[in-house]
């Protein structure tokens, strides 16, 4: 019983008239002052308490709230497109390394740095002065091997017809024969000594290999290259141009078993479409395909890697460049899906608030990938559940709620049945 006290008024009043009271009495001798003044105290109280009684009755609290009125959403299983996201790295799908195959001093340096080249274009020009001197020298030899050789076979030719007579015997004709076998071995030789020539004075002038985008020259004009074991640059072809996931083993013994229980299904033929989300949240225009799986988990990631190839004719995907890749085409079958603003967290769990009858309870999930603006529930939910998804910031767990349908309309609003407002 809560015990109701006078206001402070009433017991202000009161004093005020036993004051009054005993300032304007003459008080008789002391037994008669006890009685007179019990009679006046309790007139006084008398007068005060229909004020107190008042007082009382004017005390009641304000009616208690109604319940919020929320919009809820009753799960139900659906297939939804099933997207795989991953970390992945930008590779050129053709790198060279430009170096010089002969020794001496660059002369010319005909690129600009980080500009697309084209095959055959020249890069740089080695002084070509003592290669051109020793392809002079091996193309002399090589038209005196030739004269020799010429005679030789003209000997051997004649030397033929005399043995054949008896004219000269079997001695001078295995002499003519070596001869003319000797100077057709000097002649290889000599031809071969002047194509080397031919070809390493052909080096100074080292040309593109293929077509793509320089790198930095590592070498300037005037530096003496010592031959193959300094790089010079290196050229990297960026279209077509290669993007390599990291698939942990985690990640793929779920997909493996998502498979098996049916809960995953691959797209036809199991060819895979992907998509390139930039650093800046913007999609790469140009979907790839997947064009490689490697063989093993790489022992120091413990990861697999795939190898997808894209067009990239903006070059707007560089080497090295890290982007999140995205594999199209599965479907996960019996996906229940909320919206995201329905996901609550709070120390490191996940929850949801659901209606049991007429009140409101939360209830931990799992939330996996995202379709759209909705969650995938991996774990927590039933079908038929009766997710709160609107005017959540008036719930708690355990108070009463108003349960009305929720509904999204094709302008992104949301409206339950007494309300309307903006989609979170």
């Amino acid at each position: 019983m809560q015990m109701c006290l006078p206001p402070r008024g009433v017991v202000k009043r009161a004093a005020e008239l036993k004051v009054s009271f005993l300032s304007t009495v003459q008080l008789p001798p002391k037994p008669v002052v006890t009685l007179v003044f019990a009679s006046r105290l309790g007139a006084t109280i008398l007068v005060a308490l229909p004020l107190f009684v008042s007082a009382c009755k004017d005390k009641g609290g304000p009616p208690a709230p109604p319940p919020p009125t929320v919009g809820v959403l009753a799960v139900a299983p659906q297939p939804v497109p099933a997207v795989f996201e991953f970390t992945a790295e930008a590779q050129p799908s053709h790198r060279v390394e430009v170096r010089s195959l002969v020794q001496g001093t660059i002369l010319e340096r005909y690129f600009v740095e980080g500009s697309d080249v084209r095959k055959g274009d020249k890069l740089f020009l080695i002084d070509p002065a003592i290669y051109a001197a020793d392809s002079r020298t091996s193309q002399a030899a090589e038209e005196t091997a030739r004269a020799s050789y010429e005679q030789a076979k003209r000997d051997l030719a004649r030397g033929e017809q005399l043995y054949k007579g008896g004219a000269i015997s079997q001695r001078d004709y295995d002499v003519l024969l070596t001869r003319y076998q000797t100077s057709q071995a000097d002649l290889a030789g000599s031809t071969a000594s002047l194509e080397k020539a031919d070809v390493d004075l052909h080096r100074t002038v080292i040309k593109a290999e293929i077509s793509g985008r320089i790198g930095t020259a590592n070498l300037l004009t005037g530096a003496q290259v010592p031959g193959p074991i300094s790089l010079l640059a290196t050229i990297d072809q960026l279209d077509p141009i290669y993007v390599d996931l990291a698939i942990s083993d985690n990640e793929r013994l779920k997909y493996e078993d998502d498979l098996r229980t049916g809960k995953v299904t691959k797209p036809p033929q199991g060819r895979y479409r992907v998509q390139l989300v930039l650093s800046d949240g913007s999609i790469f225009p140009h979907e790839g395909r997947i064009n490689f799986t490697d063989l093993r988990i790489d022992s120091q990631t413990g990861s697999l890697r795939l190898r997808t190839t894209f067009r990239n004719p903006e070059r707007r995907i560089l080497p090295g460049q890290f982007v999140r890749a995205r594999l199209l085409g599965a479907t996960r079958n019996n996906a229940i899906l909320v919206p995201q603003t329905a996901v609550q967290q709070a120390l490191g769990r996940q929850f949801v608030y659901v209606v049991v009858g007429d009140t409101a309870r939360s209830r931990d999930v799992q939330a996996g990938s995202w379709v759209g603006s909705d969650w995938i529930i991996e774990k927590g939910l039933n079908p038929g559940d009766k997710v709160i998804v609107d005017n959540i910031q008036r719930v708690r767990t355990g108070s009463p709620v108003v349960a009305k349908p929720f509904m999204k309309d094709s302008a992104g609003t949301v409206e339950t049945a007494d309300t309307k407002a903006p989609a979170r």
